[in-house]
Order: structure tokens, then sequence, then C-alpha cells
């Protein structure tokens, strides 16, 4: 990998990482704890256009130059580390049940035409070998098993029992066995055990050798065995989508699951939800200071009710930007969209008081209706504007760019609908009429 990234023009500089990831260099790093067949590589490249070349250059390299090498290769994320996008939790209590259910989650993802490089969390057992100390043996020899125990791990992994000093460097001085002896497992069984009594005795003598597999690693959320069924999506689609569309595949499995097993939805679909509960929670304290704003000014429940009714004007346009640049409804947007909200409500509230003015000044209310709108067009529509041709800097932004993309589209849609639907509403609420012909 070191060596595409050495030649490819498009890559400005690159740290590497072997047998863990990166340490964390900015707040949103998705970390990765220490795996002896695991590697990273952050690239920095020349440009963003650049950027993107070298993610699609990679991702059609990787399967031809390492076949046996799951390669991931993604951008760096900008909100809360998700990992991989699409996820799906196993939850149980027994790891060989919860693997068996993962692995039919697993074969239904995989019919899905938007998932990417599909895999476990933890999947894969790892060899071991047991030692089974014969007990009535080990009591007529006099041996404990802590004394096998700590008699094969001298022999096998060594003990450092005193160091060498090397200029300002200590270096252990380690006793083990010979490499001939201790790398061999078939012959594991002919190591000789020392005697209390003197003397030694082969290991196969008190103990009987088992070659097995177990679990290197078991994953618990909440005290539960889980396994995760994880996976990238490719550019242009949206992750909470792909998930929704897995999520409807996985009904008839989960209506046949046994008792204490379950299925989670996971990934960028589960951190947007968290994102949007802890907004939630201040949402009614912070419409109930909106609505007490609107009451002291308006002094009117009906002209509140009116303006309340133009807060989702900004949806039209708000969808409509989003859906044109192909950009995500996340966390940020939703933020944008409240504010959003507020700035038609804003506009409208300007235009009732001009009604109210004129009306009170003397005009007819329907004359009142249209001379308010005409004489604050203008001003509405200049301020909407500046508002967001201000967003614009904000449009190539990760981050913000969705958010910014939505205002503007919000702000041009919703003060268009503000200047047509807020002089209806005030002339249907208050039941004004055109006057008779003179």
């Amino acid at each position: 990998m070191e060596a595409l990234l050495n030649t490819d023009p498009d890559v400005s500089h690159y740290v590497g990482y072997i047998g863990g990831g990166s340490p964390r260099f900015y707040l949103a790093l998705d970390q990765q704890l220490n795996d002896a067949d695991f590697a990273q590589l952050v690239v920095t490249a020349k440009s963003l256009d650049a950027r993107d070349i070298l993610r699609r250059r990679l991702e059609r390299l990787a399967p031809l130059e390492f076949p046996d090498v799951r390669v991931r290769v993604s951008p760096l994320e900008t909100g809360p580390p998700v990992g991989y996008p699409v996820q799906f939790r196993v939850r149980g209590d027994d790891p060989d049940r919860v693997r068996a259910i993962a692995y039919q989650v697993r074969d239904l993802m995989r019919l899905n035409p938007h998932v990417r490089n599909l895999n476990l969390d933890w999947d894969d057992l790892q060899k071991r070998i047991r030692v089974e100390l014969d007990p009535r043996k080990a009591q007529v020899l006099g041996i404990t098993r802590e004394d096998v125990a700590g008699d094969l791990n001298l022999l096998m992994s060594g003990l450092a029992v005193t160091q060498y000093r090397e200029g300002t460097s200590l270096i252990d001085v380690v006793v083990r066995a010979v490499p001939d002896e201790r790398l061999d497992l078939a012959h594991i069984d002919e190591i000789d055990i020392p005697l209390p009594s003197g003397g030694f005795i082969p290991l196969s003598q008190i103990a009987t050798i088992h070659y097995e597999q177990e679990e290197p690693v078991i994953w618990r959320r909440s005290r539960d065995t889980t396994i995760t069924v994880q996976a990238d999506v490719p550019a242009g689609m949206q992750p909470p989508d792909v998930s929704t569309e897995i999520d409807q595949t996985l009904r008839d499995l989960r209506a046949h699951l046994p008792d204490g097993y379950r299925i989670e939805m996971g990934g960028a679909i589960e951190e947007s939800a968290k994102g949007q509960n802890g907004l939630a929670g201040m949402l009614p304290i912070a419409v109930l200071m909106m609505l007490a704003v609107l009451i002291f000014q308006l002094q009117s429940f009906a002209r509140v009710f009116m303006v309340l009714l133009t807060a989702p004007l900004g949806i039209v346009g708000f969808a409509a930007a989003l859906l044109m640049t192909n950009r995500p409804f996340g966390f940020v947007v939703l933020v944008g969209f409240i504010a959003l909200s507020g700035i038609i409500m804003r506009n409208s509230v300007i235009l009732v008081d001009q009604i109210d003015q004129d009306v009170r000044a003397g005009f007819p209310p329907w004359q009142a209706i249209i001379n308010a709108t005409v004489r604050r067009a203008r001003p509405i529509c200049l301020t909407a504007l500046a508002a967001a041709l201000g967003m614009l800097p904000l449009t190539t932004s990760l981050f913000w760019g969705p958010m910014a993309v939505a205002l503007m589209g919000g702000l041009i849609g919703a003060t268009l609908l503000t200047l047509l639907v807020v002089p209806a509403l005030y002339a249907i609420l208050f039941r004004v009429r055109l006057p008779a012909a003179s």
C-alpha cells in the first residue's frame, strides 16, 4: 500500500500505523484498538477533488492488489465517530447462537445492492492449547496447577531475571526454552516438568494436551454478548436510507428470534437520533419562550396562531434544496430548520404589525393589507437575500454545507410564500372582504 501511495500523484503525504490505529489528532477521530492484524494509513490529498479521485482509485485497486486483506477507504468523520455507517447489532447470551443469528443478518444484508465491505466486528476463532492436569497423578508427585502453569510460562514465554544496560537503554534478560522446543507445538507434551523431589517428568505423563479454538474477543453491550454486522455504502447513497431498507428485510428474522435475543439498528441513523433526542429535550422550553414573546408583541391569540401557521412555509424550499444537491438531512440540518422557522415567523410578525398600523391610521382593512404587503416586500426580500448570500461560503463545508444549502433554499422559498400566504391568512382570519365598488 505504501508503494502505491508513494507513486500516486494525488497524495501530498501520509503516515502509517501498524498493530493499531492513529492517536487522537482531532476530536471526532474513530480510534481503533491495538490489534496485531490491523494497520491504518492517514493520507492527506493535495485537494478535495484529488481526495475523491484517490479514494475511487484505491477502492478499485485494493481488491486486485490485496485480495486477502479487507481494505476500507473512508474520509475522516466530521461529527460523532460512527465507524461503519450501516450497523446492525445482534445481542444475546450465548456467543455461538449470537454468531449464528449474525450470519443470517449478514446474508440478508448482502442481498442489498447498496452494501459495500460487509463484515462482522468480531468473528474469527483463535487457536489455543489447553493443558488438562490429572489431579491424582499430580497429587502423588506433589505437583500443583500453579507449578505446572509457572513452568510452562517460563519455558514458553520466558521470565525476565535481570536487566542489561546499554547506553541509556535497559534491556531485559529473559530466560526461556530454546526455539526448537518452545515453537514446536506438536511436541509440547514432551516438555520436562521439574519435580519437588528432584528430577523431571514429561508433561504427557501428568496432563492431557487439547488443541482447541476459542473466542479471542467477546464484545458485550449492557452485559449482553453483541456482534455488529457492519458495512459501507457507495458514494451518493445516504446511510439512513440503506439502513431503513435493510431493516425492512429483517422483519421476518426478528419475528422468529429466540427469547432474549434481538437485533438493533446502529450506525449513522442511531447517532443522528441521539442528536435529535438531545435537541428535543430543550425544544418545549424554546417553544414556550417563543410563544410568550409573540403574545407580548402581538397582543392577540388569533395573530399568534396566524404567525405560527407560517412557520412550516420553509419546508418547500428547504426540502427542494436538499433533494437537488443530494445533501443528507442530519442533526445540523435540523438545527438550521429551527433557525429558519424563527426567521419566517419574524417576517410574518413584521408584516402583520404593519397591517395593524395601517388599520389604526385609518385605511380600510383590505387596502391596509395590500399597502403593507407592497411596502414591506422590498425590505423582507432584501433581508432574506442577504441572509441567503451570507450562507454561500458555507456550502462547500463538509460539516455545515447541508445546513447552508437547506437554509438558502428555505429562505428564498419561504420569503416568496410569506408575501402571498400571510396577507391571505389575515384576510381569512379577520374576515376582511373586498369593498363594494362605489
